[in-house]
């Protein structure tokens, strides 16, 4: 597997990179009395309840097999836990409005019974979201950025709790397979945010409430290099004063970094950490990973680089 961390690396290192990490400013999160400090990088552990989840298909979809893993990702050092009952991957099927919350309303109640961490629910219906934060939820990641369901942004709005807005190429929750080409992704992802930022500040969400989320894998294209491209130049995010979250655990882009080879998606996990030890160096607070445990070790490393760096 080393090979697949190398190739990354020697893609990375051609073309120029901040020298020095980024200092994380002081930020917090609210959520109705809890707060969630965002001034060394925070763990967003992956729960997907879903029979046709891209990476652990039905693995969590029966609840004591998700309450077990909600436990071992807590026990394995997440931070905040990331509960969805619709896959959003190509191919994926439409769910019920009522078929969502079976899943994932017991699943929060029990959690929060058992721990306050914290919990968001990836949704982009807002019915969804105002019953799961009902149930204990403490925000809300949506991957339309609020297009996906007109009434979103009121409960955001309502419940004054964070909100992840993502950008992706599609307006739909199903992202396509389509090749997108851009002539600066960069350019187009900061119009984006712009106009969304925009659209959320309108509707009364507190602009210090929101991430950004870059999207990757076939939420940016079918090429991977436009992915590839968002996290070598992250750090030009940093332009709208807001916590960036990265999400490139087990995406596509991943199963082609070794030559005359695909990438099963386990197999993906060594270069998902090589992007985001990346990623990191260039200010994410928040890095959302299948596996907890690997992704606790990958940003206790970076935090220890980037004290040796400053001392």
């Amino acid at each position: 597997m080393e090979e697949h961390f190398f190739f990354i690396l020697k893609y990375f290192l051609k073309k120029p990179m901040l020298s020095a990490p980024f200092e994380l400013p002081s930020r917090t999160l609210h959520s109705r009395g809890k707060s969630l400090k965002l001034d060394t990088p925070r763990l967003m552990g992956i729960l997907n309840t879903t029979p046709d989840s891209f990476s652990d298909g039905s693995l969590f979809f029966k609840m004591d097999a998700a309450i077990a893993q909600a436990r071992k990702m807590i026990a394995d050092g997440a931070d905040l836990l990331d509960i969805g009952g619709e896959s959003t991957g190509p191919g994926s099927k439409d769910v019920s409005l009522d078929e969502e919350l079976q899943r994932v309303i017991p699943l929060i109640q029990k959690i929060r019974a058992e721990s306050e961490i914290w919990i968001s629910v990836d949704t982009w219906k807002a019915e969804v979201a105002r019953q799961s934060l009902e149930a204990g939820a403490d925000a809300v990641n949506d991957v339309t950025a609020l297009r996906g369901d007109p009434e979103m942004a009121k409960v955001i709005a309502e419940y004054q709790v964070p909100v992840i807005l993502m950008f992706s190429k599609d307006i739909s929750a199903r992202t396509s397979t389509q090749d997108s080409d851009y002539v600066d992704v960069l350019d187009t992802l900061k119009s984006f945010f712009r106009e969304r930022l925009q659209f959320a500040e309108s509707n009364g969400i507190a602009k210090s409430q929101i991430v950004l989320d870059p999207g990757m894998g076939f939420f940016i294209s079918g090429k991977a290099k436009y992915s590839f491209e968002v996290i070598r130049r992250i750090s030009e995010l940093h332009e709208f004063a807001l916590p960036l979250l990265l999400g490139p655990s087990r995406k596509s882009f991943l199963s082609g970094v070794s030559q005359g080879r695909s990438l099963n998606i386990t197999e993906r996990d060594i270069p998902g950490a090589a992007v985001s030890s990346i990623a990191l160096w260039q200010g994410v607070a928040l890095l959302r990973f299948h596996e907890v445990e690997h992704g606790r070790l990958l940003i206790d490393t970076i935090e220890a680089l980037k004290s040796g760096a400053e001392n």
